[in-house]
Parts: structure tokens; C-alpha cells; sequence
């Protein structure tokens, strides 16, 4: 068994927990460690161990490759965007307008801000230059000649790890002007956002590395249309851009041979919560639940689980009757949720779901930028409802107040942000309402006291 650099075990070991519940199928994934591979290796963050693992042969490889070739063959990958849309990520570089000689950019969205999402900053922190790679690439593909890395500001070790490994690639001659004696310039810009969840949204990003503060844009028109500086941009995740140069090195077929067949490729799966062994695992995509626990020991101390998100707060969680499910963006969907960004965390019985609720929309209280009223007040109503629930004051009325308040912001808000608050509170009254009518009640008791809340807000 082998270690990531987060600590976080990568192997098949089984623990001593069983995962409920028992199952024949509860075997340990098959691991396919492709964007991970090197993450254990010796200084895996530097230039020197990066190309002793192969690093940089395939952007020698697409700088003697027709610049429609590489995005035919990204198209042909099936690779679609692991930042949680899940847009297929060729099809979005050939929506970029036809050159008119003016600049075109790409933006790199690292700012991973989405609770229980933990892959992007570890890929950084461990493997930088597979992005730095693929950003090259994609940058001589769609015919840019400047990209820009958005990080999370409070990401300041990952910060100063990308900047380090923008300057290493210059020094070897991978960036700047006349790369490997192609022709080709490119340059790359490290930026530290402020920390605002709304600038994971691309059009709020670009607001943000304009100068501007961080709100989602009207869309049309669209960033390959006009995104950065008015300009045809490409915005594309962390992960999505690390995979471009093995998908360049082994080919489109064999990058299909993993995953299925709508949703092709590995990925970088985060388990976090009552789990034996929490962390980043990659698999293929179409992976089980069930058996991505069994390769992580199995839920911490026996307990069985409870609910889990499949791909972090903002997705409708899931029970254990879906730890069977395959966890690709289709078959997600068609259970009735989202992979998102495969941020799985897992809750075992002992956690109470009307509280789990609560603190998710404590955030997205705090978070919401405020440009339109569903997401602005919505988010401070429903967060007004839940504390009185959580501290035994709620009404039986105040559930369905909620739930109307809810269904009201879905669909409404100006960008995903208040879908996402929405979320939470109609998925977990779809399985667990009767949490929230027992503390209404009276029949559970409070889980906080009305004073702890004083200053809390």
C-alpha cells in the first residue's frame, strides 16, 4: 500500500470496519492511478522529478501536432470537466471563435471552494507541473498565448508551489518564448483570489481576475465568446487541464478504456467524513461507492452509513441503498443526483441530518454574493428557519415554509450558487423529513442551544 502526498492511502488494504451493508460486491476498487501516479514520488512537486516520470514528452508531442489535431483528440477522449458540470471539455475548446488576430486566453479555475472537495490543491501541491503541462498544451491547441491559474487565496502553500513550478518550466525552457524550438509562445500567471466561494463560478472568476469583485456575468454571451477582457477564453478545472497530457501521450482509446462509456477516463475521488482511511482516491470513472469504502477500510468504527454527498454539499444526497450506484455523471443523474466534483462525504448514524443541513446553509448564507434577491434573501430566510428547528423552536409550518422558500430559489437565482443552497434541504427532506418533524415536535431533543448561537451569526 502506498501513500498519497496528503497522507491519504491510495492502496487496496482493507481495514478492519466492514461497509455497510454486506454485500458480495464488497470488493476494493480497482485503483488507476494516472493524474496520481507520481504524488509519492521523492519531491513529486519539482521539475526534476517530474521529468524523470515522464514529464514534458507530451507537450514535445503536441508541439509537432496540428493545433485541431490535439482538440479532435480531447474531443475523442470523452474527457469531460471534472470542476463539476462535467462539459465535455473538447467540444467546449472548438467553441471559440475563428482567430480575428486579437488575443484569446485560458484560465485555469483552482479555486476549490466546494465543501468535502479536496482534489485540485492536492494536485497541486504534489503534482504541479502535470497541470502546468496541460495548460501549455491547451494554450497551443485553442491558439493562446497566455493562461492564467486562479487559486484560492487562503490555498497560499499551493500558491507559492504553482508559482515555484511556473518559474522552474521557464528556467527549462517549457514556457516563455520559442518553446522547445517550436515557434510557440506562451506565458503563465499565478493569481490568489480573496477566498469567495462565488469566484468557483467561471464568469465570477473573470470578474475577479479583471480587478472587479467576484459575481457571475449574464450569460450570452459566453467566455468563449467574450470572457477575459471582453476576449475568447476557455476556463476549464484543475483536474480537467492535469489529464490533457496523458490523454496526448496514450491516445484517446486508450483514455476511453477506463471509466464507461459516457463518462470515460479516471478520477480523483476525495472521501472524507466517518470513513477508516479519508483521502483521494483515483479510479475509473463508474466506480461504486461501496467500493471505493471497502478500499478505504470501511466507515470509521463499524458504524453503518447514513448519507453521503456524491459530490459535495451542493449535490442531493444519497443513502446507502445508492452505495451500489456507479459514479459517473450519467448514471449520478439518473439516481436523481450530481457527481459534481466528486467530493464524497460520509456520514455515519450517529450525526443528525437537520443539523448537517443547517451548517451547509450557514455557508451559502455567508457565501451568496448578493447580486439577486432568490440567492440574497433566500439563503437568510432558510437559514433563519433552520436555526430555530435546530434549537427545538420550529413549527411543523416551518417545514413547509421551507420547503416552498426552497423550491422558490431553485432554478431562479442568477447562477448555481442559490440552486446549490436549495439543494440540501429538498433532497434531505425527500429521505430524512421525519428528523425535522421529530425536533418540531419535541420528540427529539434540540441539538443546540438557542444561546451557543448568540454571536454566531
Amino acid at each position: 500500500m502506498t501513500e498519497s502526498s496528503s497522507g491519504a492511502a491510495t492502496g487496496t488494504e482493507a481495514g478492519k470496519a466492514p461497509v455497510p451493508p454486506s454485500s458480495p460486491d464488497d470488493t476494493p476498487a480497482v485503483l488507476s492511478p494516472v493524474l496520481t501516479r507520481r504524488w509519492s514520488a521523492p519531491q513529486s512537486w519539482s521539475i526534476s522529478s517530474y521529468r524523470k516520470l515522464d514529464g514534458y514528452t507530451a507537450l514535445a508531442q503536441a508541439l509537432k501536432t496540428e493545433p485541431g489535431r490535439l482538440t479532435e483528440l480531447v474531443k475523442n477522449s470523452g474527457l469531460r470537466g471534472r470542476g463539476g458540470a462535467g462539459f465535455p471539455t473538447g467540444l467546449k475548446w472548438s467553441f471559440l471563435p475563428p482567430s480575428d488576430g486579437g488575443p484569446r486566453f485560458l484560465v485555469i479555475n483552482a479555486d476549490e471552494g466546494e465543501p468535502g472537495t479536496c482534489k485540485d490543491i492536492p494536485m497541486m501541491l504534489a503534482d504541479p507541473h502535470a497541470m502546468i503541462e496541460g495548460c501549455i498544451i491547451t494554450c497551443y491547441a485553442i491558439g493562446s498565448t497566455f493562461c492564467a491559474i486562479y487559486i484560492r487565496g487562503e490555498a497560499v502553500q499551493a500558491i507559492r508551489r504553482v508559482a515555484r513550478a511556473v518559474q522552474e518550466a521557464k528556467e527549462r525552457g517549457f514556457l516563455g518564448r520559442n518553446i522547445l524550438g517550436s515557434g510557440f509562445d506562451c506565458e503563465i500567471v499565478v493569481h490568489a483570489g480573496a477566498g469567495a466561494y462565488i469566484c468557483g463560478e467561471e464568469t465570477a472568476l473573470l470578474d475577479s481576475l479583471e480587478g472587479r469583485r467576484g459575481q457571475p456575468r449574464l450569460k450570452p454571451p459566453f467566455p468563449a465568446v467574450a470572457g477575459l477582457y471582453a476576449r475568447p477564453t476557455v476556463v476549464n478545472n484543475v483536474e480537467t487541464i492535469a489529464s490533457v497530457p496523458a490523454i496526448v501521450s496514450g491516445g484517446s482509446d486508450w483514455f476511453r478504456k477506463m471509466g464507461t462509456e459516457k463518462s470515460p477516463g479516471p478520477k480523483i475521488f476525495s472521501l472524507s467524513g466517518h470513513v477508516t482511511r479519508p483521502g483521494q482516491y483515483e479510479a475509473p470513472m463508474g466506480t461504486t461507492l461501496r467500493q471505493l469504502l471497502a478500499t478505504a477500510g470501511g466507515m470509521k468504527d463499524g458504524i453503518p452509513l447514513k448519507f453521503f454527498t456524491p459530490g459535495g454539499s451542493s449535490t442531493p444526497i444519497f443513502t446507502p441503498e445508492h452505495l451500489d450506484v456507479p459514479l459517473s455523471f450519467d448514471d449520478v443523474a439518473a439516481a436523481g443526483s450530481m457527481l459534481g466534483t466528486t467530493a464524497l462525504m460520509c456520514f455515519n448514524e450517529t450525526v443528525s441530518v437537520p443539523w448537517a443541513v443547517w451548517k451547509w446553509l450557514e455557508f451559502y448564507k455567508h457565501e451568496s454574493c448578493g447580486k439577486c434577491t432568490p440567492c440574497r434573501e433566500g439563503t437568510g430566510w432558510l437559514t433563519q428557519i433552520l436555526r430555530r428547528i435546530v434549537t427545538g423552536a420550529g413549527t411543523l409550518a416551518d417545514l413547509d415554509t421551507m420547503e416552498d422558500a426552497a423550491g422558490n430559489i431553485i432554478g431562479r437565482s442568477f447562477c448555481a450558487l442559490g440552486d446549490a443552497a436549495a439543494t440540501p434541504i429538498l433532497s434531505s427532506f425527500k429521505y430524512f423529513r421525519g428528523e425535522f418533524e421529530d425536533l418540531v415536535t419535541g420528540r427529539t431533543p434540540p441539538i443546540v442551544r438557542s444561546g451557543d448561537l448568540v454571536g454566531a451569526h
